[in-house]
């Protein structure tokens, strides 16, 4: 049982940034379904973990913000570890500065005297005592009207972070941010180290009205933006839809450049907390359980004479021989193999992929749904095979479809299926036959998943040829 958390730290509403394209743990990780939302881990994702992290803090309820593709996701990750909040939705990218803006802004307008704490929902912290601790040092910062980053102590020098250099001692290990700069070339982050300076980890800690103050002093049509965009704000489902014309108007930046590096209100905290933002596959090697030669895998692999790998597999049997500081990384429809020091060249072969018009450079054959998911096991001109698996209570849309037929076969659990207002029960081994033009649904009445396999045949079989009749999640 946890002790009661310092009574500032009730004060504290977390934000957690929920977007991101993922591109850097491709193949695992695709910009449908960024690397937050998948177990690289354990059975949670790291969005899952971060959402724990807050509730065992002893936090108040979050605020994430995300992009509208990943709403559902994000639902359905926050319902799986009992945590309730606010969810807003970004219209259109922006970088995090007016992610944070906007949050800022709405977490003003619902507790004027609340700090916000600025978390990345795809960062690993492995700590949570030291991270508490963090935590309570920067809110006593913070409540003075300062503006505080997380600076983690460096324990080798790295080319994939930011760095901040410390400045006069405030009080309790908080410091005044002398300097931030960008990710620098070995020898620069050698000598960073050498002079004191700490990883920027992306992480921040304010009072609303200050933050916002400084926001307005210095990047002033994103503070407007901004707030715009929260007052024009409307709820959609579990959603609040943060305004598309207001929230456009910002300008694409981030928080350091906006705000970090002109404030002299910055401050940053010493921390280590066991923290990694796993921003190539050498960090998922780098905080994986490994053996007692080194390797780290996941999956159905089998690694013989190898030291020092990373292997996983999403299916397929996977055996590696004879292999020496590798990453190997297979999905369904694409396999990554890489030495673990170029493992951070991914984002760029990734840029080059979606350039040509591979299709799997940023969509897998899983496509996350409201309702569960359903995976494409094959696709031919006229034809098209998917696994379907139904949440319990949960259904789909009562939909036509103009170009195609279904075939549905029960492989467990149990659906009701609807066809043209005729409703009847199907258990496993049973099927159903959904005409082209037919009004139908599919439902899981049941306590566990529902799967079942889908053969779709006719002249398109685009995700587009739906009409929604009624829809739960009221989609269009």
């Amino acid at each position: 049982m946890t002790s009661s958390p310092p009574p500032s730290l009730a004060h504290v509403v977390p934000v957690i940034i929920g977007g991101g394209a993922g591109s850097r743990l491709w193949p695992a990780s695709r910009e449908s379904f960024p690397k937050q939302f998948i177990p690289l881990f354990g059975e949670r994702s790291m969005f899952q973990k971060t959402l724990e992290r807050v509730r065992d803090c002893g936090l108040r309820d979050p605020v994430i913000v995300t992009h509208e593709e990943f709403r559902f996701s994000v639902r359905r990750q926050m319902d799986s570890v009992g945590v309730s909040g606010a969810i807003l939705l970004e219209p259109v990218r922006r970088d995090s500065g007016p992610a944070i803006a906007a949050a800022a802004r709405f977490v003003q307008t619902r507790a004027a005297d609340a700090l916000v704490l600025v978390l990345a929902s795809d960062h690993l912290i492995t700590d949570l005592d030291a991270f508490r601790s963090a935590v309570a040092r920067a809110a006593a910062a913070a409540a003075t009207g300062r503006i505080v980053t997380f600076g983690m102590i460096p324990d080798r020098p790295h080319t994939g972070y930011g760095y901040v250099k410390p400045g006069a001692g405030l009080h309790d290990g908080v410091h005044a941010a002398e300097r931030f700069v960008e990710k620098p070339d070995a020898p620069t982050a050698a000598r960073y180290i050498a002079e004191g300076y700490l990883w920027n980890s992306g992480m921040f800690l304010f009072r609303a009205d200050a933050f916002l103050a400084e926001l307005g002093r210095l990047a002033p049509t994103m503070a407007e933006s901004a707030s715009r965009a929260v007052m024009l704000a409307r709820p959609d489902f579990d959603f609040i839809r943060l305004d598309a014309g207001a929230f456009a108007q910002a300008p694409k930046v981030s928080i350091d450049h906006a705000v970090m590096e002109k404030t002299t209100m910055a401050a940053v905290v010493r921390a280590a907390f066991g923290w990694s933002d796993v921003g190539s596959w050498a960090a998922v090697w780098a905080a994986s359980t490994r053996d007692t030669n080194g390797n780290s895998t996941r999956g159905d692999v089998e690694v013989l004479d190898s030291r020092n790998c990373h292997v996983q597999s999403a299916g397929p049997l996977t055996v590696v021989i004879g292999m020496s500081d590798a990453v190997v990384v297979v999905e369904d429809d694409a396999v990554m193999v890489a030495s673990r020091d170029m493992s951070e060249k991914v984002k760029p072969v990734v840029e080059k992929l979606k350039q040509q018009g591979h299709a799997a450079a940023t969509r897998s054959r899983r496509t996350q749904r409201p309702w569960g998911y359903y995976h494409t096991l094959d696709l031919g001109k006229r034809y098209q095979v998917k696994r379907i698996v139904v949440d319990p209570g949960a259904r789909l849309s009562l939909q036509s479809h103009a170009h195609r037929a279904e075939h549905w076969v029960v492989v467990s659990g149990a659906a009701v299926v609807t066809v043209d207002g005729q409703e009847r029960c199907l258990m496993e081994n049973e099927s159903a036959f959904i005409p082209r033009g037919a009004v139908h649904r599919l439902a899981n009445p049941g306590k566990v998943p529902l799967e079942l396999i889908e053969v779709q045949s006719g002249a398109y079989l685009g995700e587009d040829d739906i009409v929604r009749y009624e829809d739960a999640y009221k989609r269009v």
